[in-house]
């Protein structure tokens, strides 16, 4: 029960990550669309997903709760505000993609509620992931920081990482979606984003060995790691093979790699531990009874059912977006 419930928490984050980093990254491309109606189809390539995407988040969070709940309070204790910051982003985010239907005078406002609803939430996740990296103040399983100690240069260059991968992903994801003047701009726009992506991760990287972070370790006792960025590797030269091309399909699934791959790569580098370097996964896990209890619920219901709802939904609107299409 403990390796199937950390599995279901890896792929409801995993899932999370791909599927609202793509539609977060169309809201921070936003303002750079080419006019009015490119904005709306920017939105309308999104609108029958994009918050059914947030549910995974939620899955987390409830699996987190219910499976490993000494992780869940304690993370919660080290990123009260930082989580505060992010869901005020998603709602802010939420709101302004309904009411700017609503109105044309204020149009504006909404847009910038969007845009920045959408930068917020991605550089507070990838901020908060940037801390977990170097490492949280515990001591005998409790969080003994202070409320910004997750706060550091390096979680804001990861913040400012998070945004570059989500605007990539997002473009790809444009570039399949649209046509025209709107596909145009997303194929300009994703070989800039993927060369400003490496040019972070490179920087990431060195930084990381400069402060010596003990996550750098777990490179040189599992050198098997390294298979995970050989993936990545091999999908940013599938991605660049697909925008020279101009292959609408492979955009998309290029940049989902880099991501899984990424993903993979830090997810290994943690293990055993959930809160690095602190919590084990069986330190972390609830009692078994707990978690027969939740399996036979939301194990062998919820997630499937929410995976079946996410693989019909993106089946159903699976065409491209039209003139004579819209959000409502």
């Amino acid at each position: 029960m403990v390796e199937f419930w950390a599995a279901a928490l890896a792929l409801s984050l995993l899932l999370y990550v791909l599927l609202d980093g793509f539609d977060l990254g169309v809201g921070m491309l936003f303002p750079f669309g080419p006019d009015e109606r490119a904005r709306r189809h920017m939105l309308t390539a999104i609108s029958p997903v994009w918050d059914g995407n947030e549910t995974w988040l939620v899955l987390a969070a409830a699996t987190l709760f219910g499976a490993f709940p000494l992780v869940y309070s304690t993370l919660l204790s080290a990123f009260y505000l930082p989580v505060m910051v992010m869901l005020a982003g998603l709602i802010l985010r939420g709101v302004a993609f309904e009411f700017r239907y609503k109105t044309v005078r204020l149009r504006w406002m909404w847009d910038v509620g969007f845009v920045v609803g959408s930068y917020t939430a991605t550089l507070v996740q990838g901020a908060t992931v940037g801390a977990l990296v170097q490492g949280l103040a515990i001591e005998n399983g409790r969080y003994v920081g202070g409320p910004f100690a997750w706060l550091s240069p390096f979680a804001l260059l990861c913040g400012a990482g998070l945004c570059l991968g989500y605007a990539l992903i997002g473009s790809c994801w444009l570039a399949g979606k649209t046509e025209g003047e709107l596909q145009d701009f997303a194929f300009r726009a994703a070989p800039r984003l993927l060369v400003a992506l490496l040019v972070f991760l490179l920087a990431a990287f060195a930084y990381a060995a400069f402060l010596d972070l003990r996550v750098m370790n777990r490179w040189v006792e599992r050198p098997i790691l390294i298979i995970f960025p050989l993936i990545g590797l091999a999908a940013v030269a599938g991605l660049v093979q697909a925008i020279r091309a101009r292959d609408e399909r492979r955009p998309f699934l290029m940049g989902a790699l880099i991501f899984a791959a990424a993903f993979c790569t830090l997810a290994a580098s943690f293990l055993p531990y959930m809160v690095p370097f602190s919590i084990t996964i069986d330190e972390a896990a609830s009692p078994e009874s707990s978690l027969l209890f939740l399996f036979w619920g939301a194990g062998l219901f919820v997630f499937p059912i929410t995976l079946a709802y996410t693989a019909a939904v993106y089946f159903i609107f699976r065409g491209k977006v039209r003139d004579q299409g819209g959000y409502h």
